[in-house]
């Protein structure tokens, strides 16, 4: 439920901000040799937290000294979207002028000038969106339009990080695409890399219990790998957003894309991150197909669950993902041992989507355009003869495939009950059943939600629910649509 979930949230969020204010509090008894690391990296998270809070809830308390409401009776109002926007924003600036450009390998994975400008861009970038404008309350955006402003604030603190020089794209070099396919997946598996920004460390040996590892490996690799969860699917309606080789949409007529041979000529990154009928992984070709057999259809052995659990599950959608996994991973019975990949939160190509995006909104459509194909040079795509708002987007669903944006773009963009909407936007699986011939029939059905429902996104949910204490105790109003339960 989100309501379990935003609660989570919403109290992880300010038991790190009381931390962050108590430490602000005592910074003076820091040691001169760290103090500006140390309430850098203070005033980065406490802007940290509050921007997870804006884009969950908009305007929210904000309080920035020790608070002990058991010593104390003082109550604090809902900022307005402009306070919270300047305060984040603030305390970035101030996280940047004290943090440095980089760190000597002891404290690799700490946070960075970059990753403070890169928050106050992401910051702007966010309170730009269509839907905080003309706000019916000032916690829920602007009482006016001030998207224009909201751009042009977002380009100047990305110019802020391009203008370090620390970071660029890494490169996915190769002979074939699916050498540079390797090699695009390589991105995410190397640790820290000139592309990335801030990502969160985790320890290279992948103890799950008593470490910081994590468990993506075994949620998300195919059973017949190992796999346990099969946690995340691709959909077929992610799969068609992977142009041709040739640069081309799949429903462009000058496309060479074969219905009866979907995967192939597809873009690079198709191939990196999606495990298809037919791929290769693992020194194993992928078997997501049917067979008919006696006037039955026999699933193959990636259709089959098994693995090392007994409860082992199967794609729904027929496809797995591979982006973030390691294909060398090792999975077995012992659950102490998982993961070591770092997450990573932002990375250079993310900056240069949203720069594009604030390009073309501002005519500048030429260095919108060059962004892009930056990007789509680097895995060997060809470069798109001009560029529209629907390129730069379909370009941010596939560069930043399974990287938890597309999510927050549909809810900046004020069209996440309309596309989320599974009556009107279902998605699809694939299943493909060989005959006995050999031929193919490929069809397409709706995949429905948990439990056969079907999804969908109210109004109500662009902004979560606040804690119902905090409600109470503040005695301020809750976000729309939401009653105690």
């Amino acid at each position: 439920m989100i309501n379990g979930r935003s609660r989570l949230i919403w109290q992880t969020a300010y038991e790190q901000i009381r931390s962050v204010n108590k430490l602000l509090a005592h910074q003076s008894e820091l040691p001169a040799t760290i103090r500006d690391r140390i309430v850098g990296e203070a005033h980065f998270f406490r802007a940290w937290y509050y921007y997870t809070l804006l884009r969950r809830y908009g305007g929210v308390m904000l309080i920035d000294r020790v608070f002990d409401p058991l010593m104390e009776t003082v109550k604090y109002p809902r900022a307005s979207y402009d306070q919270m926007v300047t305060f984040i924003t603030e305390e970035a600036e101030k996280a940047a002028r004290l943090l440095p450009e980089s760190h000597e390998s002891r404290h690799i994975g700490r946070v960075t000038k970059g990753a403070a400008y890169m928050l106050k861009g992401k910051t702007y970038f966010w309170a730009a969106g269509v839907k905080f404008q003309n706000a019916e309350k000032p916690y829920l955006g602007f009482p006016d339009n001030r998207t224009d402003k909201m751009r042009e604030l977002a380009a100047k603190a990305y110019d802020e990080v391009e203008n370090l020089h620390v970071y660029d794209l890494m490169p996915a070099e190769g002979g074939n695409i699916r050498d540079k396919a390797m090699q695009y997946r390589n991105i995410f598996l190397t640790k820290n890399s000139v592309e990335s920004i801030l990502e969160v460390q985790h320890n290279d040996n992948g103890d799950y219990i008593y470490q910081f590892g994590h468990r993506l490996d075994r949620d998300a690799a195919p059973p017949s790998m190992g796999g346990t969860n099969c946690a995340y699917n691709p959909t077929q309606n992610h799969v068609d957003e992977y142009r041709m080789a040739n640069g081309k949409m799949i429903d462009d007529p000058d496309s060479d894309y074969d219905e009866d041979n979907p995967y192939e000529n597809r873009d690079t990154r198709f191939y990196a991150n999606i495990l298809y009928d037919g791929a290769e992984w693992a020194s194993h070709v992928l078997d997501m197909h049917y067979t008919m057999a006696d006037g039955k259809e026999v699933a193959g052995l990636d259709l089959t669950a098994y693995g090392t659990s007994t409860t082992a599950s199967i794609t729904r959608t027929g496809y797995y993902m591979a982006k973030f996994l390691r294909e060398s991973q090792q999975i077995n019975n012992d659950e102490t041992y998982a993961s070591s990949q770092n997450y990573i939160i932002w990375r250079y190509a993310e900056m240069l989507l949203d720069y594009a995006e604030l390009d073309w909104h501002a005519g500048r459509t030429g260095d919108a355009l060059a962004k892009i194909n930056r990007i789509r040079r680097r895995v060997g795509m060809p470069d798109l003869p001009s560029v529209t708002l629907e390129d730069i987007m379909n370009e941010r669903r596939v560069e930043l495939a399974f990287e938890k944006t597309t999510y927050w773009d549909l809810l900046r963009l004020g069209i996440a009950e309309e596309t989320m909407n599974g009556e009107d936007n279902p998605l699809y699986n694939v299943k493909i059943v060989v005959r006995a011939d050999g031929s193919k029939k490929i069809t397409h059905s709706v995949v429905n939600g948990r439990n056969s429902s079907i999804r969908y996104f109210a109004p109500k949910q662009y902004f979560w629910p606040i804690s119902w204490d905090d409600i109470r105790y503040h005695e301020v109003e809750q976000n729309p649509g939401w009653a105690e339960v």
